[in-house]
């Protein structure tokens, strides 16, 4: 990708000398409802290596500068290259990297008991990351009309990161807030998407239980320069209003969730998946989500257009931990096609059927996921009352 000649992105920038870090402020990455582009955003047509000559968006070129420049501060836990990146052979597209780094430098894991665990102050969380983490802070403009309650978003480095600009979007963290999705940081996260210019910047959100780490509030959004199977997958309807539809298709069913872009149609599906985030929650069904630009639902295809954008939900078995002895993790990437693998000798032998052997046995026995859906498309029936 290429940065735009006179970008005025320097404030986003720590000062040369560590000693004047703590009083640089964090600069506000201010938007307006024109720079949230649902349109035009495409994958390059058999020449993904075009991705490096499109511009960035005023974010992307915000937070790429201020990412790299962390990176060489030294402020993660290890210099990412370029990694070794494989599509799997098979009919899903698994894209497979290897990240040998992540495997072995990333925090542990904190100990979670609940999906409804309540945020504790004694645990780590973003109250204490260091003040160069912290890229910016993302705020709307005043007249950027929304019926949501608003919280400004701070874009913090993941110190571990998954791939390129791998960043969390952690909403006002004095306040002390679990890890349960909010409307008004799932509404941050998905402008986020529209805010960048690249195909492949996504954000997610793993639930606890769904392997988030961290007890306090946040989304992951990071790059990745590949299609993705989520992106095009067909659904069904699973609501006469069209408002949800079921995403059947490998690596693993979920409910789909979609809007054409901001305004009334944006805020309408934030609320729509916080209710359901709210309900699996309350009722300790863990659960991740995936952000990304996508076609809209129905009988769709793994090459068709960006149109707008695809919120998936995905329910799940309840982990707590890590499972040491797999080829990767799954979480919010995994189910949506992304790998990232822990070892040499599991990158060189992951084959699609075993990647979906690992992704089958995180997920709700039918009789329960069967439960679940009837409950969402009760829930999702009652904004009609």
């Amino acid at each position: 990708m290429a940065i735009p000649h006179g970008s005025n992105e320097t404030s986003y920038l720590l000062p040369p000398n560590k000693e004047d870090w703590g009083g640089h402020g964090i600069p506000d990455f201010v938007y307006g409802q024109k720079e949230l582009v649902s349109k035009g955003i495409q994958w390059p047509r058999n020449r993904p290596s075009l991705l490096d000559t499109l511009p960035l968006s005023r974010f992307d070129s915000a937070l790429c500068l201020a990412w790299r420049q962390r990176m060489e501060l030294g402020l993660f836990r290890y210099c990412l290259g370029e990694l070794q990146t494989q599509t799997l052979p098979g009919a899903v597209g698994f894209v497979a990297q290897l990240n040998v780094e992540r495997g072995v430098q990333r925090r542990s894991p904190q100990n979670i008991r609940s999906v409804r665990q309540a945020f504790d102050p004694e645990q780590f969380n973003f109250n204490q990351i260091r003040p160069g983490e912290v890229l910016f802070r993302l705020h709307r403009e005043p007249d950027l009309p929304s019926a949501l309650q608003q919280d400004d978003i701070l874009v913090v480095i993941n110190v571990s990161p998954l791939e390129w600009g791998h960043v969390l979007l952690v909403p006002e963290p004095a306040r002390g807030l679990p890890q349960r999705l909010l409307p008004g940081a799932l509404q941050a996260g998905v402008e986020a998407v529209l805010l960048s210019s690249h195909p492949g910047f996504r954000v997610g959100f793993n639930s606890l239980g769904g392997l988030a780490s961290v007890n306090h509030l946040h989304l992951h959004g990071y790059y990745l320069a590949h299609r993705l199977p989520v992106e095009g997958a067909p659904s069904e309807p699973l609501d006469p209003g069209g408002r949800l539809h079921l995403l059947q298709a490998l690596p693993a069913p979920g409910f789909l969730f979609y809007t054409s872009g901001p305004g009334p149609d944006l805020e309408a599906l934030v609320s729509r998946v916080c209710r359901a985030t709210d309900y699996l929650t309350d009722h300790e069904i863990a659960h991740n989500l995936f952000v990304t630009r996508g076609a809209p639902p129905g009988k769709t295809s793994s090459s068709s257009a960006l149109t707008g954008v695809r919120v998936i939900l995905w329910v799940r078995k309840s982990s707590f931990g890590i499972k040491e002895g797999e080829a990767f993790n799954v979480a919010l990437c995994e189910l949506a096609g992304h790998l990232p693998v822990k070892t040499s000798q599991d990158f060189s032998s992951l084959t699609e059927a075993a990647a979906l052997a690992v992704i089958r046995d995180c997920l709700l026995p039918p009789a329960q996921a069967g439960e679940v859906q009837a409950a969402l498309v009760a829930l999702i029936a009652k904004e009609e009352q």
